[in-house]
């Protein structure tokens, strides 16, 4: 019986070889747990009130600009009746120094109004709950999870974009995709570090415009090429070495 073009076998389309197996991912998070034994996110914060806020804050904006922003904000409102009661005039005064602050400051009074009239003033502990306060994307809840209710979130920012691609740890060309590939390939006993330790590494080392690859605890393992030399021993071999 002759196979007409539609009943045909197409050949099977070879899948790219993965770039982390699990002994390779464990490597690399091994290093990074050894370089930052303790990685928390570097926002401040007194409870889970305040990290939703913070958190909603820093979109387009440095953990230092918050900081700064917030230190007295908190101080006055660390919940959301005091949020409330302080008012979005007075919340934007606060937080001007940051972008967007004039949208943020309505999103802080829409949150604390919802946390209040839905969740009895309490921060609600699923994603699904948290992204629908005002402000609160899937980012900012991942982020809420993991470091007030220790869940095994990862966040993917631009910088955990950046590493997780110029690695080969999870390639993606959306953050969904490195979230997911990074849900995959990383393994359980680092899942709950997993988001500080790549989101640092990014911030400090594995930086957007040239990778210090030079004390890059992950060097040997990641696929990024060429890596960038250490400045300090180029320029002590001349004009010619660079």
């Amino acid at each position: 019986m002759t196979q007409t073009k539609s009943s045909a076998k197409r050949p099977r389309k070879k899948r790219a070889p993965r770039v982390f197996g699990p002994e390779k991912a464990t490597a690399l998070f091994t290093a990074l747990a050894e370089d930052r034994p303790d990685p928390r996110t570097e926002l401040d914060f007194v409870n889970p009130y305040t990290l939703v806020v913070a958190v909603a804050l820093s979109a387009q904006a440095t953990d230092v600009g918050v900081n700064k922003a917030t230190a007295k904000l908190f101080a006055l409102a660390d919940t959301p009746e005091k949020m409330l009661a302080l008012g979005e005039a007075a919340v934007a005064e606060h937080i001007k120094t940051i972008g967007l602050w004039r949208n943020k400051a309505k999103n802080v009074i829409a949150l604390s109004q919802m946390l209040l009239d839905e969740f009895d003033g309490e921060v609600p502990q699923t994603r699904e709950e948290l992204v629908r306060l005002p402000g609160v994307g899937r980012k900012t809840a991942n982020v809420v999870l993991n470091e007030a209710f220790d869940h095994h979130t990862i966040a993917v920012d631009t910088h955990i974009f950046r590493v997780s691609n110029r690695t080969g740890l999870a390639p993606g060309k959306t953050p969904d995709e490195v979230e997911a590939g990074l849900e995959r390939a990383t393994p359980l006993e680092f899942k709950k570090g997993a988001h500080h330790w790549l989101i640092l590494h990014g911030r400090y080392v594995c930086k957007a415009r040239k990778p210090e690859c030079w004390h890059c605890v992950i060097a040997d393992l990641c696929r990024y090429t060429p890596k960038t030399p250490d400045p300090a021993a180029t320029s002590a071999l001349g004009p010619k070495a660079r």
